[in-house]
Parts: structure tokens; C-alpha cells; sequence
């Protein structure tokens, strides 16, 4: 019973090295966000997901490590945003930005869904309606445009913006 509770709870001082570790990994992690900019929380483009997918394990694994210090874990919190900055600057590069940022994708021209884009960027017809729906779309003859944005994000263009642009 004794191994159980052990497990469970563990040394009450463990828990408060823990929390002391993820709170100044989080203040370190804000004050380094802020000083590299906010890309890897807002837009996320491929590398500013792994950045930020990175950043959350950096945090969860040290704070609960006990062979890892705070000094460890903001070393390399630091060292993985310095990346990310030095990728996003990389990016005015032209050879660099097509590796760091994916081509956006035209899923729907003109009311007609180009199926092979809609297969590369993972998407179903399904997942397609939800957009339209999202976006106050009910009929697909009404999208000029559909785009796969590098962001994960899909923009609409359907003919009443035409409309509304052309006067």
C-alpha cells in the first residue's frame, strides 16, 4: 500500500520543486516570447507548430524531471526560440522559404472543387463543407475562390465579394 501511495502522491517536496520549475519556465517562456515576437502562437505555419509543440514538452518534461534543472530547461527554452527567430527571418531567403513555409493551395475555382489539392492538403469533402458552412456558404456555384492557406488556415472568395468590389 505504502508503494501506492508513494506513486500516487510521491515527496511533497518533489511537487513543489516541480511547481516552482513550471512556473519560472512559464514566466521565462513569456519573457522570451515577447522578446522574439508572437509568430509561434498566432500564425502557425509548419516550423511555428513544432516550435510551439516543442516549448509545451520543454516546460511539461522539465518541471516534472528531477535530473532536470530550471537553468536546463530555459537553456534550451531559450535555444529553441532563438531557432525560431533566426527560421523567420531565414524565411526572406527564397530557397529557405519554401522549405519553411508550405505554397498556398486553390481547393475550389469557380465553384468547382479541384479534388487532387483538396487530396494533398489532407482534406475531405466533408471537412471542405465545414468551411463553406463556417464561412455562411451554402452553395458552392457562390465560391469564386477557395484557398489552402500556409497557415492551415482557408480563405473564401465567392462571387457577392466580386460584387461588392466591383462598385
Amino acid at each position: 500500500m505504502t508503494d501506492v501511495l508513494n506513486a500516487l502522491v510521491g515527496a511533497p517536496e518533489r511537487a513543489l520543486i516541480a511547481a516552482l520549475k513550471v512556473l519560472a519556465l512559464f514566466v521565462t517562456a513569456v519573457i522570451a516570447f515577447r522578446l522574439t515576437g508572437r509568430r509561434a502562437l498566432t500564425e502557425l505555419a509548419p516550423f511555428d507548430f513544432v516550435t510551439a509543440v516543442a516549448v509545451g514538452a520543454l516546460i511539461g518534461r522539465t518541471a516534472t524531471a528531477t535530473d532536470a534543472s530550471w537553468l536546463d530547461g530555459a537553456a534550451a527554452l531559450v535555444t529553441l526560440l532563438l531557432a525560431h527567430l533566426a527560421v523567420t527571418h531565414l524565411r526572406f531567403m527564397p530557397g529557405i522559404r519554401h522549405l519553411a513555409d508550405p505554397s498556398p493551395r486553390v481547393l475550389v475555382h469557380d465553384g468547382k472543387i479541384l479534388q487532387p489539392a483538396l487530396r494533398r492538403c489532407g482534406m475531405t469533402r466533408s471537412d471542405l463543407d465545414v468551411v463553406l458552412r463556417q464561412h455562411g456558404v451554402a452553395d458552392l456555384t457562390a465560391v469564386r475562390l477557395a484557398v489552402f492557406e500556409p497557415n492551415g488556415a482557408i480563405s473564401l472568395i465567392t462571387t457577392s465579394d466580386r460584387i461588392l468590389h466591383d462598385r
